[in-house]
Order: structure tokens, then sequence, then C-alpha cells
């Protein structure tokens, strides 16, 4: 047997194996080749082909098998191409292809997801100024703020797009999760009132769902339980954390990250306050409460990995310049901005980016550049967090746009935003405007 015909052995033995394993999938298979559906069935399946971490052989034998999705009806496939790949007739073949590269709606979720392909999306940003505005366009206008606190940016695009949506005779799509546990005496004002969550709650023409004391690394349970959708039209943070956003471990060892948050933190440590655990952070007179995980370090990386796997577009509103900078590290190609056990200060940023850092730093307020205008974008980014089914290692942002600033007109922000302009003390902040690929 020669290894061509070896590889496709394999592969139908696999793709046997698997479809053991995932009945509830297979069964869910029988709508993607329903005849209206079929050529979007075969574009996404070789979108997927092309993403996943395929052999050569095996792709191109899928991508001849599809008829390079031009087929209207699975008569016009190839059916011995396809028989050879998987083993199986034409239609039987197409859904376990579609079980093995996962394009099947997961048979325990109620949430659509929208069809727009990320070139579509790119094209979208570089013409419209609010991002938000593609909730109007999408066939499904679906949105999930991680960290989403007092859930102030959520009131606001509810304000801004249910109506419109609702003489579109669609409705939003609009999940929030905080780590902060409700009722905890921690935190303070990035609680949601009782009055904001229950007037979302019983919003007509929207759809939404607060999930509190989750955290955004952890979202398990909720997935399995069908509260999540697989993915949304966009994914949104505001505000990323400090310090959990503004080290990247990768780059930065455990030391040299304690180090930093001793200088520029003051001394901290673990204490109870009314019966629940907490941080206590010596700042200069004063000490200070946090929640006990304010200063678990999660890195960048990891905040990209789940954004780009949960949105079809991904916003970071609010940026603070530490964490800014940390970001922007991770989305340039060129390692010498990634230097190791080297932290960012004021004093290194402008010799370690260079012209970039005078670029961006003479940005306006409300002034937007493409970064790839800049340099390179990372060709592969790594994942930090566990890989799903047939997932590839790597990903990378097809656009990045970076807009100076924390509020625009007339698009919808947080109350931590909003504050910014009171905080004399601090440089504008940052909005990065993400397509994955």
């Amino acid at each position: 047997m020669n290894s061509t015909a070896q590889v496709l052995a394999d592969f139908r033995s696999q793709v046997t194996q698997l479809l053991q394993e995932r009945e509830k999938e297979w069964e869910a298979s029988r709508k993607l080749v329903e005849a209206s559906r079929l050529t979007a069935t075969l574009k996404r399946l070789i979108e997927e082909a092309h993403r996943a971490d395929l052999s050569v052989t095996i792709r191109d034998a899928m991508t001849v098998a599809l008829g390079n999705a031009e087929a209207a009806r699975i008569q016009d496939l190839p059916g011995p191409r396809l028989k050879e790949l998987t083993g199986l007739p034409p239609t039987k073949a197409v859904r376990a292809l579609c079980v093995w590269l996962g394009v099947v709606e997961d048979p325990t979720s109620q949430w659509p997801m929208s069809s727009l392909r990320s070139d579509e999306i790119e094209a979208f940003v570089h013409s419209h100024g609010n991002p938000f505005d593609l909730l109007l366009d999408a066939d499904v206008a679906s949105l999930l703020d991680v960290g989403a606190g007092d859930l102030s940016f959520a009131t606001e695009l509810v304000e801004q797009y249910v109506v419109p949506l609702q003489q579109r005779q669609r409705e939003l799509i609009l999940h929030a999760l905080d780590r902060l546990q409700p009722g905890s005496q921690l935190g303070g004002p990035l609680h949601p009132e009782r009055e904001r969550l229950n007037g979302l709650r019983s919003r007509t023409g929207l759809s939404f769902q607060f999930f509190g004391n989750h955290d955004m690394f952890d979202l398990g349970t909720l997935d399995q339980a069908g509260k999540l959708a697989p993915r949304y039209t966009i994914a949104t943070c505001w505000a990323p954390a400090t310090p959990t956003f503004a080290y990247e471990p990768t780059r930065l060892s455990d030391q040299i990250v304690t180090q930093e948050l001793h200088r520029t933190k003051g001394t901290f440590r673990k204490t109870q306050y009314a019966g629940e655990q907490a941080l206590e952070v010596q700042h200069g007179d004063r000490a200070l409460l946090f929640p006990p995980w304010k200063f678990e370090i999660r890195g960048p990386l990891s905040l990209l990995d789940l954004l780009a796997r949960r949105g079809l577009l991904c916003v970071l509103g609010a940026v603070d310049t530490q964490v800014f900078w940390e970001v922007l590290a991770q989305l340039l190609d060129e390692v010498g901005y990634r230097p190791d056990n080297q932290p960012f200060t004021a004093a290194n940023l402008p010799t370690i980016f260079g012209e970039i850092f005078e670029r961006l730093s003479s940005l306006a307020q409300g002034e937007t550049l493409n970064l790839s205008d800049c340099g390179l974008l990372r060709r592969q980014i790594p994942r930090v967090l566990p890989l799903l089914p047939m997932q590839s290692p790597t990903y990378r942002f097809r656009s990045v746009q970076i807009r100076r600033g924390a509020v625009f007109p007339g698009i919808p922000s947080s109350s931590t935003a909003r504050r910014f302009s009171d905080m004399v003390e601090e440089t504008p902040p940052w909005m990065l405007i993400l397509v994955p690929e």
C-alpha cells in the first residue's frame, strides 16, 4: 500500500471511530446537508479543513471530495472521492466530515451562530467607525461581555441596539459574565445594581444572561449546560484588569512579576474580611482590600486566546497603558518586541518598540491606526488555553485596529471608560478591534 493510500486509510479509520463517540453530533448533522444549507456547509467545511491541523494529503483530498464548495446538490459531488476519504456514501460522508471538523452546532446549544466569514468582518471594520454596528448587519446579533463588572457597557449596548434590531424583527443575544461573587463585600462599585439586572432581564427584544462568580477562563460548566454560545458575533472586554493582563507569564518569570508587583503596588497579603477570603494591599499609609484573586497573573495571551475562540470580532475597550503594550507585544511578529524577563517601563518602551512607539504615541484621541501599517502582524500566536478537538495550537488575527481614547461618539462604553476623563494622572487609554482569521 503506498503512502497516500495509507494516509487515507488511517483517516477513514479515525472518522469511523469518531462517529461512534459522537452520536448527538451525528444526529445534529442532518440539518447541515439539507438542500437550503448544503452550499454554505461545503464552504464552511473547506474553510475549517484549511484551519485544522491536517496533512496536505487529507486537506487536498477533502477539498476535491467536497467539489470545491461549488455543488448545489449532494448528487453533484464526486461520490467515489468521498467514499475513498470517509468510506461512506455522499450524504453520510458530508455529515461525517461535519462532525470531524466540528462544524456541527452543539445539539445542547440553543444559541445560533453567525455564518459571517472573517474577510467579510474585516471589510466591515475597515468601512465602519463603530465596530458594534456589526450587530445590525450580521445574520446573528450576539455579544459576549467578559469581565462585565457593573453591566454599564451592556446597558448602553442594549439602549443603542435593541430597538433598531426589533425594527428588523431580530433579537439581541447578550451574555455577560464576571468573576465577582454576587453579594460579596469586595469589589464595591463593580457589582451590578439589582435594578439594572432586573431591567436587562425583563427587556423585550433582548435575550440576556448574566453569570456572576465565574472566572472567564473556567467556563466548562456553563458550556456543558448550554448556557453559552460556542461563538458570538462579537466578544468584548472593557478595561482588562491590571495586573491580571499587564504581565505575560510566557516572557516574564514569576520572580520578576512578583518583584514588579511589590515595586508598583506595594506589599500585599491574603487575609479575611467579613468572612470572605481577601487580598490586602498596603498602598502608602492605607490598607486596600480586593478579591483574593486580584493579583493572579494570566497575561494577554490568555485573554486574546479566549476572545478569538469566542468572537468572530473582538473588541478590547479602555485598555490602560501597561496592559496595552503587553498586548501589543503579542500581536506583532518580530520577537524583539517580547524580550525575556524585561518588564516594560516608560524608559524602555521607546527603545523596544522604536518607530511603532513613536507612531502610536503621536495618535490624537479618537484617531485610528491599522497595526499592519506599522509592522507585520504575528503569523502564529500560540494558544495557551486547553486545546479543543481538532483545534490548531496556533492562530492569528487578520486585522488589528488601534484607536486612541476611552470614549468615542456613538459607541457604547463602560463606566470605567467614562471615568478616564477624570483621572488626570492616567494617560489616555486604547481600544483594539481585532478580527481573528
